[in-house]
């Protein structure tokens, strides 16, 4: 693990090398709301040796061994537009700081939808995303107000307490800015819709956080996209259908000029 500079913080980082030689662009796997670097577990290090690809994770500002945010839920709340800043400023300025150009971005949830909008601007080798958010539905409102009654209770913090330095960070700086009143309006359907690469979009049919709809409204104009539905699968194909996940993604970039 190492930290990187970025602007003001320090973004927790771990490199995953790939086969000797290999040209290939590198995997940047961009984590969930509540995730980290450690929140992945092994799963990067399976997806990098299966296609031969090396790999980046980062933990977002506020998560896992990152900077946190002071006064997350006072002057520090993050805005509505905070996954768009993700993937228009800090995203970019990461990458640049690591000379990764060109890369496949593989996100999941809040970093599937950050995965979408930076491909919408920026050129990259492909976009995989699992369980992303393209707009805001009332299942998924829900769920996010059961974990902060999950919070509450201390069933949560509990159990997310060991991936991050500021659990508490992690924590409210997500669900104030899914539960605030201006966020009713997150919509990325038209950033999606000019994204040029192509695009792999799992979604699981048992996900509370969200319908099919969020994958089947990603339909984009110019480039070739591929949605994945999994029976039975929840919020988390990496970990509900690890194996068909894996296979999938491994199909998708095997397929890549």
């Amino acid at each position: 693990m190492e930290l990187i500079q970025v602007s003001s913080a320090r973004l927790e980082v771990q490199r995953l090398p790939g086969p000797a030689g290999s040209i290939l662009a590198p995997i940047v796997f961009l984590h969930e709301g509540l995730g980290s670097v450690a929140m992945w577990r092994d799963w990067p290090a399976q997806v990098c040796r299966r296609t031969g690809r090396a790999g980046l994770i980062y933990s977002r500002r506020g998560y896992g061994q990152s900077d946190p945010i002071p006064d997350v839920r006072g002057a520090g709340r993050l805005q509505p537009d905070y996954m768009h800043r993700e993937a228009w400023e800090v995203l970019p300025e990461l990458l640049a700081a690591l000379h990764v150009e060109l890369p496949v971005l593989l996100g999941h949830s809040d970093g599937g939808s950050i995965a979408l909008l930076h491909a919408s601007q920026m050129a990259v080798t492909a976009c995989v995303v699992m369980a992303p958010h393209v707009l805001v539905e009332d299942q998924s409102l829900r769920a996010i107000a059961q974990a902060r009654a999950d919070w509450q209770s201390g069933l949560l913090r509990q159990r997310l307490q060991r991936y991050h330095a500021d659990v508490d960070c992690a924590f409210w700086q997500w669900n104030d800015a899914w539960l605030s009143p201006q966020f009713r309006d997150f919509d990325i359907r038209p950033q999606c819709r000019r994204i040029a690469a192509p695009v792999l979009a799992i979604q699981g049919t048992q996900d509370p956080y969200g319908s099919m709809r969020q994958i089947d409204e990603i339909t984009p104009t110019l480039g070739h996209f591929t949605p994945i539905a999994l029976a039975g699968c929840g919020h988390s194909p990496q970990r509900d259908a690890p194996e068909l996940t894996l296979s999938h993604i491994t199909r998708f970039l095997a397929a890549l000029p």
